[in-house]
């Protein structure tokens, strides 16, 4: 919806949130040690594992999913152990931060920006020491590069002590993703992506095995400790003041999902990334990702122009649209599309229409 006070976002996160979801986060408050509530969080649980597609229990957390890194870095990571952090991009870079600023003892594997992680890297890195966990990012949305998760979990399900830890925050419900079937411990994931909620609620299906790890780890922290929000949830509640409105819109939200169906919905997104791909390769530009590993959520372009990305972005504006200039160290040389969360194919050719018009002008 577009209006003189709103441009739709076309940036990767928060993405455009449909009205009626919005809307959803309008119903009465209730108290969270009420029995409406548990009734809310026990009925979004059998939803979360749907659509995670899991048996185990899901966290749900008043956070971003930066709060969920540090909450698997302080309860999966040993003192005395080691934790091996996939990095290729600027999130990844900064979930190894976290693990660092948390005292954790890391490892990187790194590749450079707009390249994968294949298996084969991950199983020499495993024949050479011995880790706690490995940490890496599905969908790492500064790239726009998609991680073969399910090929990294079968090199890691090898070693029985070493827990695999996923960011899917910019994958999930976007991009294929089983978590038991995979063999993932932690898949972490937060809600202004993909799931096409407002900001600050995240989520996490978590396994028996990291709660077995937590146990052994004495300072797990307060806010993230796992075996406390597992206690809480066993009552269907959570340790301290979950954000209602936002759970009432997933509630929502995981409702519509259910109608449109997982796969019809990851379709829809590879659908609208080749659309994506299309136009760019058609005018001229590059995809900064690798082939073979491009994002069905987010779509970086290389700017092979050398356009102004600050007028493009003014141009878009004009038409009503929010426009993504690049992340990070390559910010201006790239600007990402996302075509994530409920935006439509016919709503993408809109943008890519605008896009064109500004191409025109810089002839």
């Amino acid at each position: 919806m577009r209006t003189e006070k709103h441009k739709y976002l076309v940036i990767p996160g928060p993405v455009e949130v449909r009205p009626e979801i919005l809307d959803a986060q309008g119903q009465w408050m209730i108290g969270h040690r009420s029995n409406a509530f548990a009734e809310l969080y026990a009925r979004l649980q059998g939803k979360l594992r749907q659509a995670f597609f899991t048996q185990n229990r899901v966290f749900v957390m008043g956070s971003s999913g930066t709060g969920l890194w540090e909450g698997a870095s302080r309860n999966c990571i040993r003192d005395d152990k080691k934790a091996l952090h996939l990095v290729g991009g600027a999130f990844s870079q900064k979930w190894a931060e976290v693990s660092r600023a948390n005292g954790k003892q890391v490892d990187v594997l790194e590749v450079e920006w707009g390249k994968a992680h294949t298996p084969e890297m991950v199983a020499d890195a495993l024949k050479k020491a011995t880790y706690d966990a490995v940490c890496v990012v599905h969908n790492e949305t500064s790239t726009g590069v998609t991680n073969p998760i399910r090929d990294i979990a079968q090199v890691v399900r090898q070693y029985d002590d070493t827990l695999l830890l996923v960011d899917t925050v910019s994958g999930f419900l976007g991009a294929e993703f089983r978590t038991d079937e995979w063999g993932i411990d932690f898949a972490l994931t937060s809600s202004q992506k993909a799931f096409a909620l407002p900001p600050g609620i995240a989520f996490a299906a978590c396994s028996d095995r990291v709660l077995e790890r937590a146990k052994q780890i004495q300072y797990r922290g307060y806010y993230f400790d796992f075996i406390e929000i597992e206690a809480l949830a066993q009552k269907d509640n959570t340790p301290s003041t979950p954000p209602v409105a936002l759970m009432y819109a997933a509630d929502a939200q995981l409702d519509a999902i259910a109608v449109e169906g997982l796969e019809n919905r990851w379709q829809r997104h590879i659908q609208m990334r080749d659309t994506t791909h299309n136009w760019a390769h058609t005018r001229g530009l590059g995809l900064y990702a690798q082939e073979g590993y491009r994002s069905p959520t987010v779509t970086t372009v290389a700017n092979t122009k050398g356009f102004d990305i600050d007028a493009m972005a003014k141009f878009m504006s004009g038409k009503g649209f929010s426009m993504d200039k690049g992340y990070g160290k390559i910010k201006g040389k790239t600007f990402r599309i996302a075509h994530m969360g409920d935006m439509q194919p016919a709503i993408l050719e809109e943008i890519l229409s605008g896009l064109d018009e500004f191409l025109e002008t810089v002839k």
